[in-house]
């Protein structure tokens, strides 16, 4: 019998006293195994590679334990075992997630949890960038001020929780400039909240899942001058390439209205929409407010600009020249999508991302929609022809 112990600081049960008592073998990190009483005659594994951990439970004829932080069910050693086909029992305590926004005082239902554990911090710091509330569950050199320094300028207010459930137990709240400044003792959890978005509502289930009740939006759904909006037909294409997601940074260059900056931040992605024209910029925020999603608005021109903008993992270009598609290709992000009107663009558009090793495709776009007649009849007004250029990573 295997059983999973997690660990939160306080008293044992009786039942995980008992398979204590009677393990022949306890796995757990070192301040695991200081924690709790192990029988003198039980063999220890220090966990350090979980594969190698697991090999010698599935090797031991005996009872074993294994300790871990909090609910181990929760970002923990259970889904490894799971994976193995091993047979278990789980006693979990609090999870330091749920340690962490207790002791902060602030209800997390409508939170989102993200781990940093042999990740890249990239998805960490985008969901941060895309959400108002964030538990980031850290690791030794993706820490609080790695999360903080990668963050930039982001209004936020972080909250750190080291050594949850010890005797040295800490909460600090501290500024996104705080955090990064300082060194901090593992383990930690850090909060990352914007006090400026909060929830408008309870949640009904957890986590939130970022699905929009629709997409490809009607363009009357977004503030705009003139036609000077990208069509619906044209954004459907365009999100069906840039997958915008939970985790992800999409940029939007030359971002006229920000419609699709907003639909892509409407998908829980992070979004930079670059704009150099004041009003526009201004026009992007309303819409970004009006469908309750959080864009960076950043006013400047491309290609210049593109050089201070955190790393992408999908740009739409909706206006600049050869150069703008060239320079985004160079940052190398997983997908580049390019809306053009003009024939003469298509060429050098697909040759750029080609040149910077995408594989690429094209297709052209030509809608036409139903309008009514004065007579009552009906006749199909088309909109103007488009060409969407997608490149995608090799």
């Amino acid at each position: 019998m295997i059983t999973v112990i997690g660990l939160d600081g306080s008293a044992l049960s009786a039942a995980v006293t008992d398979a204590l008592a009677t393990a022949t073998l306890v796995v757990g990190g070192r301040r695991h195994l200081d924690a709790v009483d192990v029988p003198s005659a039980a063999r220890t594994v220090v966990l350090g590679n979980v594969g190698d951990a697991l090999d010698e439970l599935g090797k031991h004829d005996g009872d074993a334990v294994v300790l871990a932080s909090g609910d181990p069910g929760f970002f923990g050693i259970v889904r490894a075992m799971h994976e193995r086909g091993l047979t278990y029992v789980v006693h979990p305590a609090v999870s330091s997630v749920a340690q962490a926004f207790a002791r902060a005082g602030v209800s997390w239902d409508d939170a989102v949890v993200v781990s940093a554990h042999g990740r890249d911090l990239r998805p960490a710091v985008n969901t941060c960038r895309a959400h108002h509330k964030v538990a980031v569950l850290t690791t030794p050199g993706a820490g609080p001020a790695e999360l903080a320094a990668a963050l930039d300028d982001r209004p936020r207010q972080l909250v750190v929780a080291e050594l949850l459930g010890t005797a040295g137990e800490t909460v600090t709240p501290c500024t996104r400039a705080e955090a990064a400044a300082r060194g901090w003792r593992d383990p930690n959890v850090v909060l990352v909240l914007d006090p400026a978005l909060d929830a408008t509502s309870a949640g009904w289930s957890w986590p939130r899942v970022a699905v929009p009740d629709g997409w490809a939006l009607p363009e009357d759904d977004f503030e705009h001058r003139d036609a000077m909006v990208t069509k619906a037909e044209v954004r459907a294409l365009a999100l069906a390439k840039l997958a915008p997601r939970p985790g992800t940074l999409v940029w939007d260059v030359g971002a006229g209205s920000g419609s699709v900056a907003v639909e892509c931040a409407r998908f829980g992605a992070a979004v930079v929409a670059l704009e150099r024209d004041a009003e526009q910029c201004a026009r992007i925020e309303a819409n970004a407010a009006a469908h309750g999603v959080r864009v960076d608005v950043v006013r400047a021109e491309a290609p210049a600009a593109l050089d201070a903008l955190p790393e992408p993992d999908a740009v739409f270009v909706g206006g600049g020249g050869t150069a703008v598609v060239a320079a985004v290709a160079a940052r190398r992000p997983t997908t580049v999508v390019v809306a053009l009107a003009a024939l003469e663009r298509v060429g050098p558009a697909a040759d750029a991302l080609t040149t910077a090793g995408y594989r690429v495709a094209a297709t052209q776009l030509q809608a036409s929609r139903l309008a009514a007649l004065p007579d009552g009849a009906h006749r199909l007004a088309a909109t103007n022809p488009v060409v969407v250029v997608w490149g995608e990573r090799r």
